[in-house]
């Protein structure tokens, strides 16, 4: 499905009003972004260039705060996490998010694969992956256009059906002893060269 770049409302694709207005009481003094799956499509259709973050099973809360923090910044319009074996949003969550977790929804799936070969098929969202089974460098990525990233948890990465259902599989390069980044640091490292290279995609000035 074809969106004109023209149409872009924030860099990273999302802020959509729609997406972050709809918000129920979570812990004592928060307003919690919430969007349920059928409102997640509907915003993906809606939203230009919209830009996702899919988490597969991430359990860690204070890792999950931090991508919350990063994606409010980068303009993502919702995070995507399996119902099941992920870290629900907590009091922790919330704190270490900063006001993230106020307006970037959480939105639990019931079967993951199934939820991200919709938003591909029928949405025309592209899906990439970060993995140790790339064959592809991610600096030669294009992150352009309605785009959603997949990170794997702390210690096993993807799941293979998570993998399956991405278009693209790629790796972060690392030049030091360390094999990989924790699972927000990759996060932010992902979501804000896809800022960079949506900023200076053409359109982005009109």
């Amino acid at each position: 499905m074809a969106r004109s770049r023209s149409q872009r409302r924030r860099p990273g694709g999302g802020g959509s009003p729609q997406g972050r207005a709809n918000r129920h009481a979570g812990p004592p003094g928060q307003s919690l972004a919430r969007l349920s799956e059928e409102e997640l499509y509907r915003l993906a259709e809606e939203t230009p260039d919209i830009l996702l973050l899919i988490l597969d099973g991430v359990q860690d809360p204070h890792n999950l705060g931090a991508c919350l923090r990063t994606a409010d910044g980068a303009g993502v319009s919702a995070i995507i996490t399996p119902r099941h074996q992920s870290a629900p949003v907590t009091e922790t969550v919330v704190r270490i998010a900063c006001g993230g977790a106020e307006t970037v929804p959480v939105v639990q799936v019931a079967n993951l694969a199934r939820c991200m070969e919709r938003l591909r098929e029928e949405l025309g969202i592209r899906i990439v992956g970060t993995s140790d089974h790339a064959t592809g460098h991610f600096y030669d990525c294009d992150l352009t256009g309605p785009l959603a990233f997949a990170m794997g948890s702390e210690e096993k990465g993807l799941r293979r059906l998570t993998e399956e259902n991405c278009d693209e599989l790629v790796a972060i390069p690392m030049s030091g002893s360390v094999e990989c980044l924790n699972v927000s640091n990759a996060t932010a490292v992902c979501l804000f060269e896809a800022v960079r290279q949506r900023m200076q995609a053409p359109g982005m000035d009109e």
